[in-house]
């Protein structure tokens, strides 16, 4: 018979197995795009920006323009704070090129 106390250490030796804590990845906050209405920018301006912004097809950028000047602000999406910032900035650039008074900002969305 073999001894126990030498048989311990042959074949087996000691593992230590480290494990890595992932740190939680918390979502990022949401912010809505708002298009405000104003009695100078055409309408089929603002269905153009709808469509080439915030991929709206004709019917939902119809829609929501006509949201806009009835109730006087409407949503065009909910992005991240990055992507929403640029989009404001992309529909306002192009309203100031066409000389048009459109104004488009964005806030928190408060349905997270």
């Amino acid at each position: 018979m073999s001894d126990p106390d030498k048989r311990e250490g042959q074949g087996s030796p000691n593992t230590t197995v480290v494990t890595k804590a992932r740190p939680k990845t918390k979502k990022p906050s949401m912010y809505r795009v708002l298009m405000l209405n104003d009695d100078y920018t055409p309408m089929e301006f603002v269905v153009h920006v709808l469509e080439r912004f915030f991929g709206k097809n004709h019917e939902d950028a119809v829609q929501i323009m006509l949201h806009v000047h009835q109730r006087g602000v409407g949503v065009c999406g909910v992005f991240t704070y990055e992507i929403a910032e640029t989009k404001v900035n992309q529909v306002m650039e192009l309203a100031r090129q066409h000389q048009h008074p459109l104004q488009c900002t964005i806030e928190k969305d408060g349905s997270e």
